[in-house]
């Protein structure tokens, strides 16, 4: 028999059975279709009652399976489109040269010192990993309960790595340019034998039995994890479990998120660099708030392993550094594939360190630098390191309509903290905060969730095709329509700080480049960043 016939067979015999009365009455339907704005008639939602009752079982049956955060659906994301702003050929690279070091009188005074000062410094013997895993532990003691920023301090793990890492060098053994260097992650990624919260209270005691895959590499690179850092709970915002945590330049007001622990505490100079993640502004706002400069890499370019999943096709994770060329070495030692994430991939990096800009391509919107854009200070300063200067035009679309794709992955992410009812126990609370959110997410057509998606593949497409005509695109790091914009994408990018405005806080210059040009978004960044010499200003509170 072939199964068509038995499929047959079997409907037919189902025809002959009594049914049941369907549990939805028309006029639920008739309610739910109008929350949906479908215009289904009388007839057409009776010949649905029963279908739709049939699939409301279903989900009853789907939602009885517990899954865990890290199970990620059967769809893989990719940011690149085949034949649309692949990236040209890179520039020769230059090497990086090794600064002149020495050992200052007090450790304190490299709180601010760049990872090739620090490194250098390490590896020529003058300051030993433990000697700054102590002034990193101590400044974080000291200075966070004004800033809120750390979750947990590891204190006991620094210390014992440290000591391993000194013996290393006294043996002649030198892992590299993070050898030794403190750094802190974002208290969402998994570290074996320490919480893990997510900064929201139902995690608040959630311990994972392995390490996130970032935390895999910066061990083998050498660096020294001394803090997890804070989160806006379940990554938005700033505001956790511990409260607010402040932005160093002001302390009245919050660090941005929600990779908030990581940009104050860098900007304080209490970690050498940190690791953020990104969904939708989470790595460029903290660090255009604080001051630092934060990469957010093309999307796939790091592992995401152990990293709480939020938006499966739109979560990224990024360094945030006191300079772009720091961020370029920490990029470098955690790019890469990783079987763990099916949407890791492999692709070619080229730090090219200082590199001669002239003749590249800048593209920028008239309407971001005001009513006389070429006036502007940042675009002149770009004119002034020989770049051409182009004036593009983005294309249009319903770009925060597009934001139901985050909302659904995130409300799907975290479905059982919605169906348990311990989305009560989050701080937040309001109508904005996640757990309405969540709620409101549910109401989402599957066929609109894909239509939003099949529009995002065509903005890739278009916004893809700018990079034929510029090497780089410049634009205001915290515009909510370049950042929605570019985290659907999945381009590459780097906020840079500018100079202090009359409030006395920076202000912040975003670079971004075409997928996978991540070489040449860093170097420009760079190129404008070494020109200007804004990122060495330090906040009030770390003198």
């Amino acid at each position: 028999m072939s199964a068509w016939l038995a499929f047959a067979l079997a409907t037919l015999v189902a025809q002959d059975t009594p049914r049941p009365e369907p549990k939805l009455a028309r006029e639920e339907l008739a309610t739910a279709a109008k929350v949906l704005g479908l215009g289904f008639d009388d007839a057409e939602l009776e010949l649905a009652r029963r279908g739709a009752s049939e699939n409301l079982e279903s989900y009853e049956r789907l939602r009885a399976r517990a899954l865990d955060n890290a199970l990620a659906p059967a769809f893989v994301f990719r940011a690149r489109i085949p034949g649309v702003g692949a990236p040209r050929p890179w520039p020769a690279a230059v090497a990086r040269p090794r600064p002149e070091v020495r050992r200052p009188a007090n450790l304190d005074e490299l709180a601010f010192a760049d990872l090739a000062t620090l490194s250098e410094l390490v590896r020529t013997g003058r300051v030993k990993p433990s000697e700054l895993v102590e002034q990193s532990l101590a400044r974080l003691e000291r200075l966070d309960p004004t800033l809120h920023c750390v979750v947990t301090l590891c204190a006991e793990r620094a210390r014992a790595r440290a000591a391993e890492l000194d013996a290393e060098l006294a043996a002649g053994k030198w892992r590299g340019p993070l050898h030794g260097l403190p750094w802190g992650a974002k208290d969402l990624f998994a570290t074996q034998g320490l919480r893990t919260t997510w900064g929201a209270p139902p995690y608040e005691t959630q311990v994972l039995d392995y390490d996130a895959a970032v935390v895999e590499k910066l061990d083998r690179a050498g660096a020294v994890l001394v803090a997890k850092l804070s989160l806006g709970e379940l990554a938005m915002g700033d505001t956790w479990f511990g409260g607010l945590t402040r932005n160093p330049w002001d302390v009245a007001t919050g660090s941005s998120g929600s990779s908030a622990g990581p940009a104050s505490a860098t900007a304080a100079g209490c970690v050498a660099f940190a690791i953020g993640t990104e969904t939708c502004g989470s790595i460029v706002s903290p660090s255009a708030t604080c001051g630092v400069t934060g990469f957010r890499p093309t999307f796939g370019r790091i592992s995401r392993h152990g990293a709480m999943a939020l938006s499966w096709t739109m979560d990224k994770i990024g360094p945030i550094a006191r300079s772009v060329g720091d961020c370029a070495v920490v990029f470098d030692a955690l790019r890469g594939a990783d079987e763990r994430d099916e949407s890791s991939v492999d692709a070619p990096f080229v730090d090219l360190g200082p590199v001669d800009v002239r003749g590249w391509r800048v593209g920028y919107v008239p309407s971001d630098f005001g009513e006389r854009p070429l006036e502007s200070p940042r675009l002149v300063e770009l004119a002034a390191l020989g770049c051409e200067l182009v004036p593009v035009a983005l294309p249009e679309y319903p770009l925060f309509d597009l934001f139901v794709i985050l909302t659904s992955e995130a409300a799907t992410a975290f479905d059982e903290l919605t169906d348990s009812g311990k989305d009560a126990e989050l701080v937040q609370q309001d109508e904005n905060a996640w757990p309405n959110t969540f709620r409101v997410a549910r109401f989402v057509p599957a066929a609109d969730y894909l239509r939003a998606s099949r529009l995002r593949r065509s903005l890739m497409v278009d916004v893809g095709k700018l990079f034929e005509r510029v090497d780089v695109l410049v634009h205001p790091s915290l515009s909510g329509k370049w950042l929605v914009l570019e985290n659907l994408t999945g381009h590459p990018s780097v906020a840079v700080p500018t100079e202090l405005g009359p409030d006395g806080k920076p202000g912040s210059i975003a670079f971004t480049a075409a997928v996978f040009d991540d070489t040449r978004a860093l170097a420009l960044a760079e190129a404008w960043q070494t020109s200007t010499g804004f990122h060495l200003a330090h906040p009030p509170i770390a003198r």
